[in-house]
């Protein structure tokens, strides 16, 4: 009697993704600080690899103040200098200028919706969206409904969220639970 073999979504290998998959992607996120933090690292991602991204993401929190969104709209062009030399994240002027930006932008939609949480989870209505892929290559880059969002996002001054970054998003933070329906996370998510 050997133990249940776990049936995990096919992009989910090597240490770093499996503890990723397992026990962060598709889970509900309603902390603004990690709102903010999946938003700027989702952002950082573009063109790269997620797991670039995850390497260095305890760089980014250390660089970051931990994205603290008060803390990064007020850095200055000295404090954009010093994360340029930063090896520990991704050191692209665009990225790193546009983390502030949407800091800022972050700022005002938390200044009118009470928080991040009630801004970001509007596009849902609050509640995951559950979708029943059978493939990874069943699951869209993207949606209508991220292609709204991140509509939406652009208007009111945030930057590096276009609609594949959008849906790339809410699979992280739990709007949508994209995890193929032979994955055990599939389950555990819905229930």
């Amino acid at each position: 009697m050997g133990g249940e073999i776990l049936h995990r979504c096919e992009w989910a290998t090597g240490e770093m993704m499996i503890e990723y998959h397992d026990l962060e992607w598709g889970v509900p996120l309603h902390d603004d600080r990690a709102l903010f933090e999946f938003l700027i690292l989702e952002g950082a991602q573009a063109g790269l690899s997620w797991s670039t991204v995850l390497k260095k993401r305890e760089g980014y929190r250390a660089a970051f103040d931990n994205f603290d969104m008060v803390k990064i709209a007020a850095y200055d062009a000295d404090k954009i200098s010093e994360l340029l030399d930063n090896p520990g994240i991704i050191r692209n002027r665009l990225k790193i200028i546009s983390a502030i930006g949407n800091a800022k932008a972050a700022l005002a939609a938390v200044e009118e919706f009470g928080s991040l949480d009630a801004f970001i989870w509007q596009y849902v209505g609050g509640r995951p969206l559950v979708n029943s892929w059978k493939t990874l290559r069943d699951i869209p880059a993207k949606t209508d409904l991220s292609d709204k969002m991140s509509k939406d996002l652009r208007k009111r001054g945030f930057k590096f969220v276009g609609s594949t970054i959008c849906y790339a998003y809410m699979q992280a933070v739990g709007m949508v639970n994209d995890h193929t329906v032979d994955c055990f996370r599939y389950k555990q998510l819905i229930t």
